[in-house]
């Protein structure tokens, strides 16, 4: 997402943003409309541990106290169980602590937010995640949308929509969307943008705290049951 100073993103908001959702964990320090510092660490699916460090790490680099934060953001989902738990409950814990909003952004947005806004603005968007179960959680966006047209829906790939214009696809799922959508002779693009990160969290966050977009609160999104048993369940 563009995050040129002064711009409409969040002028004059200090936003800390925090991902686990899917194969990356990432944070990043979103101020005065650009991002003043990122991190990441690629790899296996849900890597708690990692995220109060990387926290750590970019309000240093950035040189802004957490007491100063505006709010606290993190992606809410669809992704995995445990990844989205810890980004979730470390927002949750800071947002308290500094009373400050804790603020959700979806994959979906987030995936769509990292993506050039030129390449956006004349053609939908659709963001696919893997749910790991033969099944992709789909959002779609209108061209040069910042909110999807729904909420994330979870489909077979023989069950995905009717698109009126081939989408610019998004996500760790977007090749199987997109050899899905070739098969009906639907010529969809790959972005090569497959994974959310925290720096396109905190631009979406920026546009919810200024209200250009519903507002949505930082707590699990489960589009399908999680694939982990609680105790006591049979």
């Amino acid at each position: 997402m563009d995050s040129a100073p002064g711009s409409a993103y969040g002028r004059r908001m200090r936003i800390l943003a925090v991902d686990g959702a899917l194969a990356r964990a990432s944070a990043a320090v979103w101020a005065d409309g650009q991002v003043l510092a990122r991190a990441a660490v690629d790899g296996a699916r849900g890597q708690p541990t990692v995220l109060p460090g990387l926290a750590q790490q970019v309000l240093r680099e950035a040189g802004v106290a957490a007491t100063g934060l505006d709010a606290v953001a993190a992606v809410v989902g669809p992704g995995g169980f445990t990844g989205l738990r810890a980004a979730l409950a470390l927002a949750q814990g800071l947002a308290l602590a500094l009373g400050c909003p804790a603020i959700g952004v979806t994959s979906g947005e987030a995936l769509a937010a990292g993506l050039p806004a030129a390449r956006r603005a004349t053609r939908p968007v659709w963001t696919a995640i893997d749910s790991r179960r033969g099944r992709v959680l789909l959002e779609c966006f209108a061209p040069g949308a910042d909110a999807a047209l729904g909420p994330p829906v979870s489909l077979a790939l023989e069950d995905l929509p009717d698109c009126d214009a081939p989408p610019l696809l998004a996500g760790d799922a977007a090749e199987l969307v997109q050899a899905a959508l070739a098969a009906r002779g639907v010529a969809a693009e790959l972005s090569g943008h497959t994974l959310p990160d925290a720096a396109d969290v905190a631009a979406v966050a920026a546009l919810r705290l200024a209200g250009r977009l519903p507002p949505l609160a930082a707590l699990p999104l489960y589009v399908e049951p999680p694939a982990v048993r609680m105790p006591g369940q049979g």
